[in-house]
């Protein structure tokens, strides 16, 4: 598998390749995550187009696999020489780690026995990857120990992964280091057109040499010599006082007592045995190897095997050529004994042309052998040893073989047998990597649903009490000592009903509903309910804030804003709200089990409702409790007088008329342009909004364009807010923001929207000292 890289179904120069593994596609995605990050490979992703996930044994087509290489240059800015080689080199480690670790290994003995059984490796895998069609290796060992790697390839410009892979496998086999050079690069015309031809000058050296050791000082030699000569005495002197008869060995007699003539020879010292003739006659050799052929010089064919005559009968004529009826499939050379010998380490694999075979023979697909090639010197001749190239049982049945076709030491019928199970563990495994991935998609759109789910059950109770619920627990009911409770109306509801067709008040309704629930978000408070025109908030509920009359009070200003840019469907101009507001304890609980809801109970409730209806259009209804709250807060607040509130009689009330430390866009949540310099800028923005509103045509319209006008929701910052970043992270962002911004001007005392926005109802006296004011941009970040 080491060099399945270019596992192309592609045969032509001039068309491109149309096949590539998903193997190669999940090595390349498992490179980029480990070295770059998940979130470099879902941008990578996104930037080709491609799926995330790629099955092992399915085809993809190649373009996929060069977009990813070309697009991952572009982004880390690398060459694609340095890309290929670090795939290469990440390859070697994705086979090891997929399990063809021990095959790699047994290999070669050495770097260049595991380069010359390259082309064999992939013979192999071929059973398996039948659309494989990998490049060809040829080597050259040089007399200064250095070698010619011969590299061909149909595709140009990926031979720098070899030397990536050659690298590897050198420190991790062999432990040597390897320099990869190209001295040579051409484009020879074969049998399938031009391929391209490499050839590396590959140099080894030891990554470890080994030390040399010093030679010991001659007073320790001299006694390291006088002990062993003690030592050997006395057990000369055993030996002598054990035997009786000591009969002395000549030097002869040691020899042969290590050496024993009969059982073996010294292991460096090996010559084979000939015998002086060759004790098997023809026809057993012919039978006994049924798949030979032996040819000449000029491919005539001297001999075949039995079974090789039997499927091409051709053969039988002595002195045909061999490519008459043969055409080469691997290497893709064409067939001359000039190009058999350049790749006599290969394995070759031939096939029968079907115009020179039988009439029986022409409707079945074409027989493949494979082998090897054996050089014989003294008979000029090459002994091509062979079996049929068969993967599994069907395509033996295809072409009206057996197993008794195959001679019984050829392990090619074990070969189909195994061959044939393992396609279909493939086949089980392709069948679960799907699974997998249908799951995995699966999860993921369920995780979505749930997200989206949680979501609407979020929207319509506490979180808290969301999740108590979804456990099965039972939400007890909880005292709040102090909140602050909203209520408001719009004026004239009644008579806005009686003069209107009801899709026109829905659509009042739900414009100016998405606008007040935008300020809840701004401004951190629990929606409680609408009921018709009436819209209920309170702060401090469900999570205590000591900030809950400054968040409402805030609210309440944004509620009257917000109302300008809605319109009354009877008459086109704005319309217009009554808001009460009241600070006080309550009692908070979830009432029912079909469509429970989050309600408040208690007098506090009852008088921020009277406030509500004591009211005045556009104006902000205070209770003395919550004047008490806000003042001092920089608010504007201006004294009513007492009057008659029903349930609660005499009153002194009180009108909110502004919040004098935040500008109208930070109670709105919206982002201050660069050019706003205050007050004068914020308004100009509402009367903006004011006149498109006034231009629409129709409510269906308005609700369409508050929708894609929906801006980003900058959360307004209190006193109490949860901090989000630390002073640290909060400072850095502050030194970049300062640089971006270092040819403008000094800023002026208010703030831009760029700036941390301050404290709005907290003056720097009741700030705590060790507040961090988180702004915008932090929560963003």
């Amino acid at each position: 598998m080491v060099l399945v890289y270019l596992t192309f179904s592609g045969k032509n120069d001039k068309i491109l390749p149309a096949n590539m593994y998903g193997f190669i596609n999940t090595c390349l995605k498992s490179l980029v995550i480990e070295k770059y990050g998940e979130e470099t490979w879902d941008l990578l992703r996104v930037q080709t187009g491609v799926q995330d996930t790629f099955m092992t044994y399915e085809v993809y087509k190649d373009e996929i696999t060069l977009q990813l290489v070309e697009k991952a240059c572009n982004m880390l800015d690398v060459s694609p020489e340095a890309v290929l080689r670090q795939f290469g080199e990440y390859f070697f480690e994705f086979c090891k780690k997929s399990g063809y670790d021990h095959m790699l290994r047994t290999l070669g003995g050495d770097l260049y026995e595991f380069i010359a059984n390259l082309d064999a490796l992939h013979s192999y895998l071929s059973l398996s990857y039948q659309e494989m069609n990998a490049p060809s290796f040829r080597v050259e060992m040089n007399g200064d120990g250095s070698m010619h790697l011969h590299y061909y390839s149909d595709r140009r410009g990926l031979c720098h992964i070899v030397p990536g892979i050659m690298g590897a496998v050198a420190m991790d086999f062999f432990k040597t280091e390897i320099s990869m050079e190209i001295i040579s690069q051409t484009d020879e015309e074969e049998r399938t057109g031009k391929k391209e031809h490499i050839v590396f000058l590959v140099t080894q050296k030891p990554a470890f040499p080994p030390k040399c050791p010093s030679k010991p000082p001659l007073v320790s030699q001299g006694i390291k010599n006088k002990s062993f000569e003690n030592a050997y005495n006395k057990y000369r002197d055993r030996k002598n006082q054990a035997s009786v008869c000591p009969v002395k060995k000549n030097h002869w007699a040691t020899i042969r007592g290590i050496v024993q003539l009969g059982r073996g020879r010294m292991l460096r010292g090996f010559r084979p045995v000939y015998p002086k003739a060759l004790w098997v006659d023809v026809e057993t050799f012919c039978k006994g190897l049924p798949f030979h052929i032996v040819f000449d010089e000029e491919l005539r064919v001297k001999q075949a095997g039995v079974s090789v005559q039997k499927i091409v009968p051709g053969l039988q004529t002595t002195g045909i050529r061999l490519d008459q009826y043969f055409s080469t499939v691997h290497p893709e050379v064409t067939l001359t004994i000039s190009n058999v010998r350049k790749f006599i380490n290969s394995q070759f694999v031939f096939q029968t042309k079907r115009d020179m075979m039988p009439e029986s023979w022409r409707d079945r697909p074409m027989l493949e052998l494979r082998g090897q090639m054996i050089w014989m010197e003294k008979l000029e001749c090459m002994l091509y040893l062979c079996s049929p190239l068969l993967r599994t049982l069907h395509e033996l049945e295809e072409r009206q073989m057996h197993i008794s076709d195959i001679a019984p030491h050829d392990v090619t019928r074990d070969l189909i047998l195994l061959n044939q199970q393992r396609l279909a563990e493939m086949e089980l495994s392709n069948q679960l990597e799907r699974k997998k991935e249908e799951l995995r998609i699966l999860s993921k759109h369920l995780e979505e649903e749930k997200k989206k789910t949680e979501l609407l059950l979020y929207a319509m109770l506490p979180k808290h009490v969301a999740n108590q619920l979804k456990e099965g627990k039972r939400v007890e009911a909880g005292e709040f000592k102090e909140c602050t409770i909203l209520f408001s109306d719009v004026v004239t509801f009644t008579n806005i009903c009686a003069q209107c067709e009801p899709i026109q008040i829905v659509f009042m309704l739900n414009s100016m509903y998405l606008r007040f629930d935008r300020l809840t978000t701004v401004h951190d408070v629990y929606k409680v309910e609408t009921i018709g025109d009436a819209y209920m908030v309170v702060g401090g509920v469900p999570v205590p804030v000591s900030s809950h009359a400054e968040r409402v009070a805030n609210f309440a200003l944004g509620m009257i804003l917000m109302a300008k840019q809605v319109k009354n469907p009877v008459n086109g101009n704005p319309i217009q709200i009554r808001v009460g507001l009241h600070s006080g304890p309550v009692l908070a609980g979830v009432v029912g089990e079909k469509m429970p809801r989050y309600c408040l109970f208690g007098d506090t409730v009852n008088t921020a409702s009277r406030m509500e209806s004591h009211g005045v259009p556009n104006k902000i209804h205070l209770s003395p409790t919550v004047y008490r709250y806000v003042k001092g807060k920089n608010f504007e607040i201006t004294e009513r007088g007492e009057i008659d509130v029903k349930g609660k009689g005499r009153m002194r009330t009180y009108f909110l008329i502004r919040n004098l430390s935040a500008k109208k866009n930070e109670i709105l949540g919206q982002a201050i342009k660069e050019t706003d310099s205050g007050r004068a800028s914020a308004q100009s923005l509402n009367d903006d909004a004011s006149k498109r509103n006034m231009q629409r045509n129709s409510p269906r319209e308005s609700q369409e364009d508050d929708i894609q006008e929906n801006l980003p929701i900058i959360p307004m910052q209190y006193a109490d807010s949860l901090q989000v970043l630390d002073k640290e992270r909060c400072q850095k962002v502050k030194e970049l923001k300062s640089k971006s911004r270092s040819d403008r001007s000094v800023p002026s005392p208010q703030h831009s929207a760029d700036d941390p926005l301050p404290d709005p109802v907290v003056s720097d006296k009741d700030k705590p000292q060790n507040r961090t004011v988180t702004s915008h941009f932090c929560l963003l970040l």
